[in-house]
Parts: structure tokens; C-alpha cells; sequence
């Protein structure tokens, strides 16, 4: 092997992905996170706690919390940003080159898994920072690197690992190149993320090899010193002010754990060992799509026979060509959006007759469905241009250059159809409730508009949108959490909260806009 060329390729695929405007805004939404989470416990929440009593912020505290929290994010979201550089490679051509060169399949295919890992530790190490920085302001005792750098490996290490080697395995079977992969990580995110119920609730929870997210062995490290059958919660969990606080020593971590994480390790190097055998080395007849496939796409089918509902839409498309400005060119791209989804009309008519029909207190479940339908719709709307290598086109037109406003405004018109009906009766008998649906739509609109135009896909939203709901569901009584009114715990202010990061968001699209035009 020539380590040479291994470390030329690693450290290439990290500078590329380090550069990527996409890095930045997944960094400052772990850092915002982890700010998030590690809240002032003068509120009545902390980042851990056990039954009804709080952990003090020591070093090994906020580093076993933190961590935990950034293995869940950057577990989900460090597979969608790793995944794709070999497409990239076909679409550009560069593939055929590669494919055709002297350097072997398995050093570039260590090369890009190296470089994966380095990256994901970047971000990982960003974040480590970001919580010794809260630890200077909110913590209870002394900083000690060495306990943060210890639990952030154990936990965080594996995890990298596996991201890195699931993308890269994605990436080399053709099979696995397209959404069915997504599809199939997300699967395999959330089995881990399930995996904790089988050890939940008791006494000495044990660590499992194959939870690479490292939740296992974090309750297992914790079960040593406090009692956690009564529950546990990591992030913004609810205390009672009256019981004492826990304080946990600083070396949480056993050798059995250890070696356990170890395993984990070992066992993560598994998707690498896959890739390296079933590289496709850009053969045309391994990676090119056939048409037979694309038609056995379930999704496909269904949208197939609900064709004919496309027809509902002409209304619309007739009131976007005599309505001037951005109201036009907004409704036009909602309609094209329903008329290339047929199955999204269908959904949209069954959500207004169940939104009429349904009690009130059956509609947050409602909501919160339509939401994470929506979410997943309209996350390539605002990349949609680009994908169709028409944004030049578009730009060149008369209105062009309003083409982001028009999108935001196309998103979230179709989140308020979606929405909007269920809203309107909530709004009846809990008005904050319904203030908060509509003002959860208006900022998630602008966030998909902001991190479409800043990453230039659709993955970055999409696997923060999923991994925001996820919490949102997890997380019963903090305002701020509950953005669509879900669990009735918003309030004015949490309402007025989101409407303000919404305003700020679609402004700095605006600005993010102006600065590659500039360039």
C-alpha cells in the first residue's frame, strides 16, 4: 500500500468537504445545538438527568451529555454529508479518468474513507470546542481536556467510523447509489436510536457492540454512579429544584466499557471492508440506471396511477401566469411541484378532509404528520434549479434574480396547505397552539430556503428537518422544542421566538444569494 498516496487522497477529500459552505452551517447547528441542550439549570432544565435530579456541570458531565447529543446528530447527518462524491465524479466526468488510471481501487477507496473520518472528526472536534467554551460559562468545576478527549473518542470514534464507512460502501454499490440508500441509512439510524429500549430501565444497562451511536455504552457508564431504572434524560430534561444533584467523578469510563467501545470500533470497519470488495470503479455497466429499475420504484408507481389528479392543479397554474412578480412565479413552482408528486395531492385532499373531520385533540397528530410530509417534499425546491442545470437560464429572464424569494414564498404556500385547515381550527379552542403551527411552517420554510441555497442540495434540510422533528417529539414540555405546537407546551414567546429565526433565516438567504452572485 502506498501511504503516500493514501494520505494525498485523505487529506484531499477532507480539504474539499471542509470547504464546502454546507460544513459551516452543519457546524453552527452542532454548536447551536449543544448551547441548546446544555441549558442554565436556574430554568428548571439540565443536559442530564436522573429521575428527578439534575447531574452538575463537571467536566465529565457535560462531556458524557455532549457528546451523546453530537453522536445522534453528526451520526445522521455526517452520512448525508459524506454521500455523493463519487456521483459527483460520473456527473462531471471525472469518474471515467479515475476509472481508467494505474492508481488501484483500494487505495482510492481508503483515500475517500480517510478522508470521510478526518472530516467527521473536524466536526467533532468544533464541537468538543464549542461546549468547553459553555463550560467556561456554565459550568461547576474545573475544565480537564483529557476527561472530554477521552469520552468524546469513546463515543464519538466508533460513529465516525461507521458514517464514514456506510457512505463510502453507498457510494461503491451501484445498488445502493440512489434514494433506496438514504432510505436505508435513515432505517439503520433509527434502529440505533431504538436499540436503547431493550436496555432501558434497568439497573446496570449493558453496552451493545453494534450500537455504533455509543447511547449504550453511555448509560452503561452512567448506571455506575447513579440510579438510572427511574429514567434518564439527555438534553433540556426537567428537575426537581429540592432534590440534590448528582455529581459524577471524572474517569466515568471502566476498562470493560473500553474495550467494548473497541469492539464497536472493529466492528464499524465492517461497510469499509464491503466497499473496498464491491467498488465499481465508474464501469458504465455497473453504475448506469437502467429505466426497468426506475420503473419499480414503488413511489413511481403510485404516482403513475394518480396521475390524473395532476388536472386539479390547472386552476392554479392559470392564477400563477396572471398574477404578477414573486405571487406568480411562487404558485407556479407549487403547482409544478404537485403535478410532478401526484401522490402529494392526494395526501393534500385526505389532509383537508381529515383536518375538518377529526376532533381537536386528535389535530396536533395530524399536524405533526403533514409536516413531516411536507418537509420531505419541499426540501429540493429550493435546489431544484440547479439540479435541472437551468439556474443560469432562470437567472437570465425577466424576474430571475428574484427566483429565492419566489421559492421561499412556493414553500411556504405549501406548507400552510398542508397545514393551514388544522391551524385554523386549533387556532378555535388554543390559540397559541394554532399561532404556533403556522409560525413553525413559516421558519422551517426558511431554513429549507437558507440551507438549500447555502449547501446547494436538498440532504442538509432534510437530515436536519428529521433529526429537529425526532427531538421534537422527544422533548414533552420545553416551548422552544415544540416548534409546530405538537405537545401544547409552546408559548407567545417561543411563538414569537420561531417567527424571529424565521425572519433572520430567509434574510440571510438573501444575503448568501448576493454573495455568490458577487463572486
Amino acid at each position: 500500500m502506498n501511504t503516500h498516496l493514501l494520505r494525498t487522497l485523505a487529506l484531499l477529500e477532507a480539504r474539499v468537504r471542509l470547504r464546502r459552505t454546507s460544513t459551516l452551517v452543519t457546524l453552527l447547528a452542532v454548536v447551536a445545538l449543544s448551547w441548546l441542550m446544555i441549558s442554565d439549570p436556574a430554568g428548571g432544565s439540565a443536559l442530564l438527568v436522573v429521575g428527578d435530579a439534575r447531574v452538575r456541570y463537571t467536566s465529565s458531565a457535560l462531556a458524557l451529555g455532549s457528546a451523546a447529543q453530537a453522536s445522534l446528530l453528526l451520526g445522521l447527518a455526517g452520512f448525508y454529508l459524506l454521500r455523493g462524491r463519487m456521483a459527483e465524479d460520473m456527473r462531471s466526468g471525472l469518474g471515467g479518468v479515475i476509472g481508467a488510471s494505474a492508481a488501484g481501487g483500494k487505495p482510492f477507496v481508503l483515500g475517500r474513507w480517510c478522508g470521510g473520518v478526518l472530516y467527521l472528526l473536524a466536526l467533532c472536534g468544533a464541537s468538543m470546542l464549542a461546549v468547553l467554551l459553555c463550560h467556561a460559562v456554565r459550568g461547576e468545576g474545573p475544565v480537564e481536556p483529557l476527561v472530554y478527549l477521552q469520552t468524546y473518542a469513546l463515543v464519538l470514534g466508533p460513529m465516525a467510523l461507521f458514517a464514514a464507512g456506510c457512505a463510502t460502501l453507498f457510494d461503491c454499490w451501484a445498488p445502493l447509489m440512489g434514494k433506496r440508500g438514504d432510505l436505508l441509512y435513515f432505517g439503520l439510524w433509527i434502529g440505533q436510536v431504538a436499540m436503547l429500549a431493550s436496555v432501558a430501565g434497568k439497573a446496570a444497562p449493558p453496552a451493545i457492540p453494534v450500537d455504533f451511536s455509543g447511547m449504550s455504552a453511555v448509560m452503561a457508564a452512567l448506571s455506575s454512579y447513579a440510579d438510572v431504572r427511574h429514567g434518564m434524560v439527555i438534553g433540556m430534561g426537567g428537575f426537581k429544584p429540592g432534590v440534590a444533584p448528582l455529581t459524577l467523578p471524572s474517569w466515568l469510563w471502566s476498562g470493560a466499557l473500553v474495550a467494548m467501545r473497541c469492539l464497536s470500533a472493529l466492528l464499524a470497519l465492517v461497510p469499509l471492508w464491503l466497499a473496498v470488495r464491491l467498488f465499481h470503479r465508474y464501469s458504465p455497466d455497473r453504475v448506469r440506471p437502467g429505466r426497468s429499475r426506475a420503473r419499480r420504484s414503488p413511489l413511481a408507481l403510485v404516482n403513475g396511477w394518480l396521475r390524473p389528479l395532476a388536472r386539479l392543479v390547472r386552476p392554479l397554474l392559470l392564477l400563477s401566469a396572471r398574477l404578477p412578480g414573486i405571487a406568480g412565479g411562487a404558485l407556479a413552482d407549487v403547482a409544478l411541484t404537485l403535478i410532478s408528486a401526484p401522490a402529494a395531492i392526494a395526501l393534500l385532499l385526505l389532509a383537508q378532509v381529515m383536518a375538518l373531520a377529526l376532533d381537536p385533540g386528535l389535530l396536533p397528530g395530524l399536524v405533526l404528520a403533514c409536516v413531516a410530509f411536507w418537509g420531505v417534499l419541499a426540501s429540493d425546491l429550493p435546489t431544484r434549479d440547479q439540479d435541472a442545470a437551468c439556474a443560469a437560464m432562470g437567472d437570465a429572464v425577466h424576474g430571475g434574480t428574484r427566483r429565492y424569494w419566489r421559492q421561499l414564498a412556493a414553500i411556504a404556500v405549501l406548507g400552510l396547505m398542508f397545514t393551514g385547515v388544522a391551524a385554523l381550527r386549533l387556532a378555535g379552542v388554543a390559540p397559541v397552539r394554532g399561532a404556533a403551527v403556522v409560525a413553525g411552517v413559516l421558519a422551517l420554510s426558511a431554513l429549507a430556503a437558507l440551507l438549500g441555497r447555502a449547501s446547494g442540495g436538498a440532504r442538509l434540510f432534510l437530515v436536519l428537518f428529521l433529526l429537529g422533528l425526532y427531538i421534537g417529539i422527544q422533548v414533552h414540555t420545553v416551548a422552544l422544542a415544540d416548534v409546530v405546537g405538537f405537545h401544547g407546551a409552546a408559548t407567545a414567546a417561543s411563538v414569537l421566538a420561531w417567527l424571529a429565526l424565521g425572519f433572520v433565516a430567509a434574510w440571510a438567504g438573501h444575503l448568501t444569494r448576493n454573495l455568490y452572485e458577487r463572486k
